[in-house]
This record gives C-alpha cells, sequence and structure tokens, in this order.
C-alpha cells in the first residue's frame, strides 16, 4: 500500500483577515513533492485557512492514490488534536471542515503529528504565496511558486502532471475547497452574508490584592488571595461603568477568590447571578507563587530563562506551562462562544488567560503575551462571528479607574 505524507498550512493577516492556506504531497519512501495545493479564501481566521489547508492536502494526496495511507503533519496544534480526537471540536465554523477531511480516506488510513513551525516551511510558503497573489488580485498559479526551492527537489511524477494538465487547460495543482469562476478574482474584503449577533467575551481583570502592588505570582496554585481594600473600591467602580453600558447579560468567573470577590461585585450591581468557570483559573506557577520577578531570577536563574524562551517550559516545580494554560482556555473559549452565541458574556479572570484570550483573536505568537500590559480591574473585549472570525474590541481599558 503507498504512503503518502501531506504537509498543510493556512493563515490570517489579521484573524479574521485575508487568508489562504497551503498544503503539499510527498512520497513517503522518497520524500519527494508530488502534488502542491494553495488558494486564497478570502476574510477567514486563522483556524478555518489551517483546516482548509489540510482538506485541501487529503484531496490532493486522495486524487494521487484513493487506496494510500495519509500521514498529516502540521503546526496547528488546535487541528492535530482535533483530528485524532484528543479535543472537542465546538466552533460551528470548524465542525463542518473536520467532518468532510475525515471523509477524504477512511480514519484508520490517516494518522497526524504535530511538528515545530520550522518544520512546515513548504506548506506555510504555500499559503503565504496565495495570500500574496490575493492581495494582488490574482489566483495562486504554480508556475510561479517558489516554495519547493526550500523543500527540496520536485518529483518527476509531478512535473509530469504538470505538462499534461497545462496541455489540457487545467491547473496542475489541485485547489481544493472554494472556487473561483474562470476569469474572476478575489480582492480585498469580501463581502460576506449577516452573520447575526457575534458571542462577545468581556475580559474583566479582577481588583488588586495585597500582591498585585508588590508584583508577585500569584497563579492557581498559591495562597489564593482575596481583594485589598483598594481591589474591592476597583471592583465597585467597574461594576457601575458596567452597569451604564447595560449589555452585559451573563457574569462568569475563575473558581479563585479574588476573581470571584470581584465577580460578586459586579454581578450584584447588574443583579445577574455568577457562575464558574475552571477553564478561566490562572497559571499555576509552581515554585515562584509569591515570588517577586527578581526574587525568581536569583533562586532558578536557569529555570526562568527557560520559560521566558519556551512557551512549552514549566515553572520549577511542576507549574503550567503557557503552552499547557493556551491548551486550556482555546477549549473553554470554543465552549462559550458557542454556548453563548449572539450573547455578551463577562469573564472574570486573571492577567494570563486574558492575554492568551487576546493573542489566540490576533493569531499572535506565543511571545506576545510578554508585550502586554494588563492592569487589574481592566476590561478587554473579543467578539465572536459565526464564521469563525474574531475581532478584538478592547484591551486594557481602565478609564472607569479614573
Amino acid at each position: 500500500m503507498r504512503e503518502f505524507i501531506v504537509e498543510a498550512d493556512g493563515g490570517s493577516r489579521g484573524n479574521p483577515g485575508p487568508a489562504g492556506y497551503g498544503a503539499v504531497v510527498c512520497d513517503a519512501a522518497t520524500g519527494q513533492t508530488l502534488l502542491e495545493a494553495a488558494e486564497y479564501i478570502g476574510v477567514a481566521t486563522n483556524n478555518v485557512a489551517e483546516y482548509r489547508g489540510l482538506l485541501a492536502g487529503l484531496r490532493a494526496a486522495h486524487t494521487l492514490d484513493p487506496a494510500a495511507t495519509v500521514h498529516v503533519r502540521m503546526d496547528s496544534k488546535l487541528v492535530i488534536k482535533q483530528m485524532s480526537g484528543r479535543w472537542k471540536i465546538k466552533h460551528p465554523s470548524l465542525k463542518p471542515l473536520a467532518t468532510q477531511a475525515r471523509t477524504v480516506f477512511p480514519p484508520d488510513r490517516v494518522t497526524y503529528e504535530w511538528i515545530p513551525r520550522a518544520e512546515n516551511k513548504h506548506a506555510d510558503r504555500l499559503a503565504n504565496e496565495a495570500m500574496d497573489a490575493g492581495a494582488r488580485g490574482e489566483q495562486w498559479s504554480p508556475g510561479d511558486s517558489v516554495a519547493e526551492l526550500e523543500a527540496g527537489p520536485i518529483a518527476t511524477a509531478a512535473a509530469a502532471a504538470g505538462s499534461s494538465a497545462a496541455a489540457a487547460g487545467t491547473p496542475a495543482v489541485v485547489a481544493a475547497g472554494h472556487q473561483h469562476a474562470p476569469g474572476t478574482t478575489t480582492r480585498g474584503w469580501t463581502s460576506a452574508p449577516d452573520l447575526g449577533a457575534p458571542a462577545t467575551l468581556v475580559l474583566l481583570r479582577h481588583g488588586e490584592t495585597p500582591l498585585t502592588p508588590q508584583k508577585r505570582f500569584s497563579g492557581s496554585g498559591g495562597t489564593n488571595p482575596p481583594l485589598s481594600a483598594a481591589g474591592r473600591d476597583q471592583a465597585h467602580r467597574v461594576a457601575d461603568a458596567l452597569a451604564r453600558r447595560g449589555t452585559v447579560q451573563a457574569v462568569l468567573a475563575s473558581p479563585l477568590a479574588r476573581t470571584r470577590e470581584t465577580a460578586e461585585i459586579v454581578a450584584a450591581r447588574l443583579g445577574l447571578d455568577v457562575v464558574v468557570e475552571d477553564g478561566l483559573r490562572e497559571t499555576d506557577f509552581g515554585a515562584w507563587e509569591g515570588l517577586t520577578f527578581g526574587e525568581v531570577r536569583d533562586r532558578y536563574p536557569d529555570d526562568l530563562n527557560a520559560w521566558l524562551a519556551d512557551p512549552a517550559a514549566r515553572p520549577t516545580g511542576g507549574g503550567e506551562s503557557f503552552a499547557e494554560v493556551a491548551a486550556r482556555i482555546a477549549v473553554t473559549q470554543d465552549e462559550l462562544v458557542t454556548a453563548h452565541a449572539g450573547r455578551t458574556v463577562l469573564l472574570v479572570t486573571h492577567v494570563t488567560p486574558i492575554k492568551t484570550l487576546v493573542r489566540l483573536a490576533l493569531g499572535a505568537p506565543p511571545e506576545s503575551l510578554f508585550r502586554m500590559e494588563l492592569s487589574a480591574a481592566s476590561l478587554s473585549a473579543v467578539a465572536y462571528y459565526a464564521d469563525g472570525n474574531a475581532s478584538v474590541r478592547l484591551f486594557n481599558d481602565t478609564s472607569h479607574l479614573r
């Protein structure tokens, strides 16, 4: 039985924004590239584009040999874990794409592997070429591709396929999914049907605790401090501000004392109840809980340097890595967006969950967490649409405290 390797990627410049995907099919025995696929798909999110790349790669492999086995390699942990069955797929825009991907080959003939972005350059380059072509108002052309220059030689079979396709007047590459009519192009932002009201998550960082002014690590594994007097005053101020806006329809909070206390003050002002959501808890900082950054640097310099350089690194003593927190937050986000479609919900949570939700909405890299300032009792907001697009509406607003 023949075996193929499918590498796929997708990207969105804006998340949501102009998006495209790329996919490449290789012979598992020789490593030679057999087919490439890429397409500009208009405005979409990173996750939608990544799923479109997966679907295109599987369909391209199917055209070569429907009886083959396929090993999929992607740098999207979301797609890999969802397609492997380890994460649930709850977002309405991703479910149909995943369903289509599962029907291309029998599930027992497809395996999935996560790879670092640096090992997925071929598909990434194809996706960027497709987005570049879309920005110019053109369709991606396999003859203009330079992706293979980074990935190695193209197989003779692919060249032969290109020659015969050109003679027939059809493209040499499989471009699955959305197809443009002959002679048409997609330019810039595309019009879309009315998707209805988004699910809007208003993100409130809890008020100050005694540890906040001292800038000490305070996660889910520490002393669980309550609000200070200043923190309670901040909570009342943000409650008044939210009451004036009058848009919040539900209040959810992390299980920790400082978030629950903040949430109770706000919910009482809004006439709502507080629902505790465990997925919104702060990172567990392990042995660093209660310490300042300087104290951690003095006591655990190697662990701190590793943590700053690698999102998969954990704090000393078995805390959570940022990668683990991001996986937890992504699942919680999907569940809340699905459960509260069309509603405005207040999430009272912590620094890392809020920054992570914003990072995921923007499609920003993990290191962006260190480049965001998030004050106590600040408000941020992200809107999530039915097609999978997300829009950051507000970040670190503290005007109600002044």
